[in-house]
């Protein structure tokens, strides 16, 4: 499976944790969710630095056209959706380092039925080789699943493109 990414497809209907349960005769949010890996040919530490550069978040996640940082634990993301641009704000909710990242977005008055929560993983598979996780869900709608293939192999481009 090297270089090549795995992933699985979910699509669940319900409450987010911060959001209440709809009133009655309302339909509930759907949340798709999937999760993929890969393996990327460069050490851990350069793989979990490079993806801690939230400004280069547009070169791989492409639904993201820009990133401003607030705070150590919170990002403002410009994002297009179907040909339609949301700004929504990023909260780091757990940062292990060279192991684990996890995220979700905060809801507001501008998106409040657009949530994501996402963790990546990072497993040094030798010196030089890293196996790369992601978890994402998203109530964006879209393939979830194939739009976590092309992040991967987006970043993994980046990567092994940036260290030779």
């Amino acid at each position: 499976m090297a270089g090549g990414a795995r992933f699985r497809n979910m699509n669940t209907r319900g409450s987010t944790p911060d959001k209440q349960m709809p009133k009655k005769g309302t339909r509930p949010l759907t949340m798709d969710a999937a999760e993929g890996s890969i393996v990327i040919k460069a050490p851990v530490t350069a793989v979990y630095k490079r993806w801690l550069t939230f400004e280069d978040y547009p070169k791989f996640i492409t639904v993201i056209k820009r990133v401003r940082k607030l705070d150590a634990n919170h990002f403002v993301a410009s994002l297009s959706f179907n040909g339609q641009p949301y700004e929504t704000t990023l909260e780091m909710m757990l940062c292990v380092q060279e192991r684990r990242l996890a995220w979700r977005t905060l809801a507001d008055q501008r998106a409040p039925d657009h949530l994501a929560a996402g963790v990546v993983s990072f497993a040094s598979l030798s010196d030089q080789s890293t196996c790369v996780s992601l978890k994402l869900t998203s109530s964006f709608g879209g393939a979830v699943s194939r739009r976590i293939d092309k992040y991967l192999h987006n970043f993994k481009r980046l990567i092994e493109k940036s260290i030779r």
